[in-house]
């Protein structure tokens, strides 16, 4: 993730450890998703399954977006087939209230898997994860998925100030959350935005980065590699690579060699193989794998990622069909090698 040479593009996948996997149905029957997250031994299990079965570059710690929220006693579920679900929506300055600071031992639960996970690994590195202050915010505000945002919109332009307070409160809680995970021993974090790219630029410079950015800045004296990614964001690409990243996401919208030539100069990118290429057949994995490759050379330096999670659909093997060709396909990158 720093741009030093490599024998070939590292690769991991988001949403890697899921339901994809069979081992992961099995450990996760009857149990409720957040509550799997909350437990150490076996979020730390749920981590480690694809790293077994797939021989990925590293782990990303099995978590959801919207964790920090429950650890800090807001309603929420994660209704199956819908997402998370806010039982009371956000709606005035009043309901900040419901929304605490970062307290001491509030993410213990969090950490204690990282360390289980870590001892694990030997040696294989763990990525952190937390969702970004918009798409946490929209969750609370719509109290539920949405792909229009229209309230969470709707309070941005009709009353900033409250957006902003909002903001303010969960670029701190997720600070809290990486932090921990850094801290038990995270090697590197990525910052997820579901939902970013339903604003235009102008809402999202003014609104939205200034909280993403303190997100990045707070953890940034503890030393380890930041991603960045947003889903159908490509729009914001210069303003999200200037949030505070050591490395930028793009999702499979386009390709690596159109990202502004700036931001590929300046900075390695992470991704952006469509997920839905995996749902096909191991010839044509192979030949869009080697596409993305190809399309990542001469990078600062590249990432194999999905351009967003593995789909739940996916057959287990074609996972290890899109790793195994990135193994066999990739070539040398880095400083010194473009």
């Amino acid at each position: 993730m720093q741009g030093r040479p490599v024998d070939r593009p590292p690769v991991w996948f988001m949403r890697q450890a899921g339901r994809s996997l069979p081992e992961y149905r099995d450990v996760r029957a009857g149990i409720p998703m957040l509550d799997a997250c909350f437990d150490p031994a076996l979020a730390a299990e749920i981590t480690l399954q694809p790293v077994r079965r797939h021989g990925v570059d590293a782990a990303i710690f099995f978590s959801d977006i919207v964790v920090p929220l429950r650890a800090a006693g807001v309603d929420v579920v994660i209704t199956p087939g819908v997402g998370p679900v806010v039982a009371e929506p956000f709606e005035t300055a009043a309901d900040l209230d419901r929304l605490p600071p970062p307290a001491p031992g509030m993410f213990d639960a969090i950490a204690a898997g990282v360390g289980i996970t870590i001892a694990e690994l030997t040696g294989t590195p763990l990525i952190g994860f937390a969702g970004a202050p918009f798409t946490v915010a929209s969750y609370l505000i719509e109290g539920g998925p949405s792909r229009d945002l229209p309230k969470t919109k709707a309070m941005i332009v009709r009353e900033p100030e409250l957006f902003g307070q909002l903001l303010g409160r969960l670029s701190d809680l997720a600070a809290a959350f990486l932090r921990a995970q850094i801290l038990a021993g995270a090697s590197a974090v990525q910052l997820f935005d579901s939902w970013v790219g339903a604003l235009p630029r102008r809402l999202y410079e003014e609104h939205v980065a200034p909280h993403s950015r303190a997100v990045f800045e707070r953890v940034a004296d503890l030393g380890v590699p930041r991603v960045h990614f947003a889903v159908g964001a490509n729009h914001l690409a210069p303003q999200m690579a200037d949030a505070g990243c050591d490395v930028l996401g793009i999702d499979f919208r386009v390709d690596l060699q159109d990202v502004d030539p700036a931001i590929r100069s300046r900075m390695p990118l992470q991704g952006n193989l469509d997920p839905a290429v995996l749902l096909t057949d191991q010839p044509t994995i192979e030949r869009e794998v080697r596409r993305v490759l190809a399309s990542g050379r001469g990078l600062r330096g590249h990432i194999f990622n999905l351009g967003h999670g593995v789909l739940a659909t996916t057959q287990a093997e074609m996972v290890t069909a899109a790793v195994d060709a990135v193994k066999r396909f990739g070539e040398p990158m880095g400083e010194g090698l473009r």
